[in-house]
């Protein structure tokens, strides 16, 4: 049974709090932001090109898959956003760090999951990505990537027990166009029995830069049968990107069940920031 404050429960609460949190950032950086050109690549609408002298932003979002490249060394970088659909709202969140050249530190969660009714604290989770090859010529950027599902939710609305992922991503800029490819084996953990339920997603995404800060993405994304109970899946995604600056990229759009147990429509929006370099903050000399 939920806990209820007022007429409204604590999951409504945590939302309307998070949701004012991240658009105070939001504003925040804006401020912070404002003297940034806001010059972004037109290889990629998804990807803001690096600079060793420049912090730039690299968002996953708005797609489902993951770009293989990664935060630059000593970056923090965070994406949030939210979906709204019949039966269906959370606020998503992934916390990104890089340690190394080339190794990216992910934390994953969802502060805010509802589902038929139900609300709750959303799943977690832990990983990394490790880009073993940059683009050159004719060959794309390849990562290899590893998430552990960690089962935070309540209200049976997430995982049941541990699970885990992994896979390649590759992504590639053809001119103006970029484009990634993810292939992913999960393994989730039964409910009445031991052991896991094996799956695969795939996804093809693509991005391009209308202007300097207006970008367009589209991708088609699916997950493979996981079991008896969960058929599979296939979503169609529209969506617009906004680069405020190098740091800071906007996005918005929905995304289209063309198969599955999924709303028809589910609309989102959302922002990746990257927050500072951490390692210039500690040590501000060396850099």
């Amino acid at each position: 049974m939920k806990r209820k404050t007022g007429s409204r429960t604590i999951g409504d609460s945590v939302a309307l709090s998070i949701s004012l949190m991240l658009v105070s950032l939001c504003a925040y950086s804006i401020r912070a932001t404002a003297q940034d050109s806001g010059q972004v690549s037109s290889g990629s609408a998804q990807t803001v090109q690096q600079s060793e002298s420049t912090i730039s932003a690299v968002p996953n979002r708005p797609t489902f898959s993951t770009t293989a490249e990664t935060v630059q060394t000593g970056i923090f970088e965070i994406e949030y956003g939210f979906e709204a659909a019949a039966g269906h709202q959370n606020i998503n969140g992934l916390l990104k760090f890089g340690l190394i050249k080339n190794l990216e530190l992910r934390f994953a969660n969802n502060p805010f999951e509802r589902d038929a009714g139900f609300s709750a604290f959303g799943d977690s989770g832990a990983g990394l990505k490790y880009r073993l090859i940059r683009e050159r010529g004719a060959l794309p950027t390849f990562s290899i990537l590893y998430n552990a599902t960690l089962p935070t939710s309540g209200d049976n609305l997430g995982a049941v027990g541990l699970g885990h992922a992994a896979g390649i991503l590759l992504s590639k800029d053809f001119g103006k166009h970029h484009v990634d490819f993810n292939e992913i084996a999960e393994w989730r953990s039964r409910s009445n029995t031991e052991g896991f339920d094996r799956d695969y997603f795939t996804a093809l995404a693509y991005s391009r830069a209308l202007t300097n800060r207006l970008g367009v993405a589209a991708e088609l994304a699916g997950f493979s049968r996981v079991n008896s109970a969960t058929p599979p899946t296939l979503t169609i995604l529209p969506a617009l990107t906004y680069n405020v600056s190098s740091r800071l990229v906007l996005d918005g759009g929905c995304y289209f069940a063309a198969r599955g147990e999924l709303p028809r429509a589910t609309f989102f929006a959302g922002l990746t920031y990257s927050v500072a370099d951490l390692y210039r903050l500690l040590h501000p000399l060396r850099r």
